[in-house]
């Protein structure tokens, strides 16, 4: 008899991380064996990680920071999503053994904005995106398929964020990080995809006191799952997307 099949979610840090919560939950519920693990692997050992996944110590996985960039080149094949998007947030294993690399966040973003605030594309003209990295090519890439008129992208390493707005077309423009508290009330969507706000992690300073009320704010960090963000743009009268 086979063992049972091990999962993961890649990181580092992952403590945060609750996939594993969520996916014994679900195995539970439908009384599938196997198991769904956290996984700590510092950037220098993602190859020797991606070894050992691919002699077949883990079934597959998922990728969150610092790796979702990274981990591209060290797989057999990415999907056309993954490719487009420049990120993988999804590892498998191909009926022949190839490692495949998928990218599930650019779904999962719009349908919970579809869901949390629907209309939303008739209302969002701007839109202003703090980070650049692998979350971050998924939501820019979600909204500029949704053709959001203007994407304004803040990061803290202005290189990364000129490459993606390159990969996306002329609806994204670079702004300086230290430029980003000018943006707010210019914006009508904002969305949060670093690790900032995050239990652990620094916190996110943006000036919230000219955003205009009914603005759509959305955080990428779900422990705490109320973030100050999003605590405080309600109380600015915004619109949070948890």
């Amino acid at each position: 008899m086979s063992a049972a099949p091990r999962c993961f979610v890649v990181g580092h840090p992952i403590a945060h991380s609750r996939s594993p919560m969520i996916h014994g939950h679900w195995l539970a519920r439908h009384n599938l064996s196997g198991s769904y693990e956290r996984v700590d692997v510092a950037p220098e050992d993602l190859p020797a990680f991606v070894e050992s996944v691919r002699k077949g110590v883990f079934a597959g996985g998922n990728v969150t920071v610092p790796h979702k960039e990274a981990i591209a080149p060290l797989l057999d094949e990415l999907t056309d999503a993954a490719r487009a998007i420049g990120a993988v947030n999804t590892v498998f294993h191909a009926a022949d053994g190839r490692l495949i690399g998928d990218n599930t966040d650019l779904a999962g973003f719009l349908g919970q904005l579809d869901a949390r605030a629907p209309g939303w594309t008739q209302s969002v003209r701007t839109a202003l995106i703090l980070g650049a990295g692998g979350a971050s090519h998924a939501v820019v890439h979600a909204l500029a398929d949704r053709n959001v008129p203007l994407i304004l992208i803040a990061n803290r390493h202005r290189e990364r964020a000129e490459k993606l707005a390159a990969d996306v077309g002329p609806t994204a423009t670079v702004i300086d990080w230290k430029s980003r508290h000018g943006a707010v009330p210019m914006a009508d969507l904002i969305v949060n995809t670093t690790s900032l706000g995050m239990k652990g992690q620094p916190p996110l300073e943006l000036d919230l006191a000219t955003m205009r009320p009914g603005t759509i704010v959305d955080d990428i960090v779900y422990v705490p799952l109320e973030t100050e963000l999003l605590a405080r743009a309600r109380a600015h009268g915004g619109v949070s997307v948890e």
